[in-house]
């Protein structure tokens, strides 16, 4: 009896363990379930009065053990340029104290990036959804990614006179400096790093990735959508971000540079600059052997989005690996498709 009541009470420990994952002390990127958060402030007064050193204050509550929600003080503001200027709720950086979140499951993580759907449409989520699914797809192409957790959002704006609660979907992203301290590196901000100047490995199989998920709105040379990360005196690596302008996601305010030679989001192109073939050749192999992988990241994050949207996910993943298995289609739209000239780069 008393050994099935020691088993019993170590299944039980185990279970507990394992359901209060992610909310224990510096948890917040240690697992993949919606954190559930609630925020109330003026959209109006975000956008007017905040820029890249002004903040207001506010208060999230977040669930900090199941059934269980505390509340921390917190500074927003703005960041971003195009969806700043065009989406009704702008990107944004949260930041809070450290005694704040100490024992909490922001701890080690209390400046972060908060990203929320584009407009109040009911379909917003769906795109949000899978801007987030881009991140995970990242997650499997290279370690050099920034970790995100996705949430649960009540949102009450107090420009709002009925004080209507709206509920969203969003995702937090790790902070740059978190970033480099899991590498033990750092983050080399606004620095014109040639592209080919790059640790081959981790940029190949960027520049693969950036072309499964049809993302042109990137620039290793300008830092646009990417930063650099340098491990060591003879290692930089791109970390690539902001992956709603893609034809993955489709959202619909996709635009297009007219300069690069595409018309459509969804119209894919690399980018990447030329390498050694053979390396080329191997993260080619590498990625297919993933292809299995790739399609279990989209059946796990489905929830996220419609049926229709996961259709069109799947479809257009599949057409990347058919370009992949085929000889000719790879030779033609990447080996004979990568840049040779750093300085024909426009952006």
């Amino acid at each position: 009896m008393k050994k099935q009541l020691y088993l019993f009470s170590f299944i039980l420990a185990m279970a507990l363990g394992y359901s209060l994952q992610g909310f224990s002390q510096g948890g917040l990127f240690e697992t993949k379930e919606p954190l559930h958060i609630e925020l109330e402030f003026s959209v109006k007064q975000l956008k007017a009065e905040t820029d890249d050193s002004t903040f207001i204050s506010s208060q999230m509550i977040f669930e900090s053990s199941p059934g269980q929600k505390d509340t921390l003080e917190i500074e927003i503001r703005t960041r971003g340029n195009f969806r700043l200027d065009n989406c009704y709720y702008p990107p944004m950086r949260v930041k809070m104290k450290k005694k704040d979140v100490e024992n909490t499951v922001f701890q080690g993580d209390r400046s972060l990036k908060l990203v929320l759907p584009c407009s109040k449409a009911k379909t917003a989520d769906n795109f949000l959804g899978k801007e987030y699914l881009a991140y995970q797809l990242y997650e499997d192409i290279t370690e050099y990614t920034f970790r995100t957790r996705v949430l649960r959002v009540k949102f009450i704006n107090s420009d709002d006179k009925k004080g209507e609660t709206v509920e969203l979907l969003g995702f937090f992203i790790e902070d740059d400096d978190e970033v480099a301290d899991r590498f033990d590196g750092e983050i080399l901000d606004d620095k014109k790093i040639i592209p080919t100047l790059m640790e081959d490995t981790a940029t190949v199989r960027h520049d693969f990735f950036q072309l499964m998920i049809g993302n042109t709105d990137w620039s290793g040379l300008f830092q646009h959508n990417e930063k650099v990360l340098k491990l060591d005196d003879k290692t930089i690596v791109p970390l690539a971000y902001d992956f709603d302008m893609t034809g993955l996601v489709n959202p619909p305010y996709a635009q297009v540079n007219n300069n690069i030679g595409i018309e459509r989001v969804t119209d894919r192109l690399y980018r990447g600059f030329c390498r050694d073939p053979q390396l080329m050749q191997a993260i080619r192999a590498e990625i297919l052997a993933k292809e299995s992988r790739i399609f279990e990241t989209v059946e796990k994050n489905k929830v996220y989005f419609s049926e229709p949207d996961e259709k069109a996910c799947r479809n257009y993943l599949k057409d990347f690996f058919d370009i992949l298995k085929s000889d000719g289609m790879f030779e033609q739209k990447v080996l004979n498709a990568c840049r040779t000239n750093t300085a024909s780069q426009t952006f």
